[in-house]
């Protein structure tokens, strides 16, 4: 699984948890739709820390919390999956 891949499952992740679509998402964090709808369906692999952030607030979380899960704590940034 590439790691875009695990941001974008832990977006949804939480979306479940809290009941909330990828619409509202935006609306909350006040990330465009299209930029949100572009993470979400992979085109864009590498969002920006603003981005990222403004998501994360959305979730009432602070950026290092929303990347610490396990799954992103036990990625492997080795070249054969980690394209720059």
């Amino acid at each position: 699984m590439e790691y875009s891949e695990l941001y974008v499952k832990r977006i949804r992740q939480l979306c479940k948890q809290k009941g909330l679509s990828i619409n509202a998402l935006a609306t909350m964090s006040d990330v465009k739709q299209s930029t949100l709808d572009n993470i979400m369906q992979g085109h864009t692999k590498n969002p920006g820390i603003v981005t990222m952030h403004k998501i994360a607030l959305a979730f009432s979380m602070t950026l290092s919390e929303f990347l610490n899960y396990d799954e992103l704590n036990d990625y492997s940034f080795d070249e054969d999956n980690f394209k720059s």
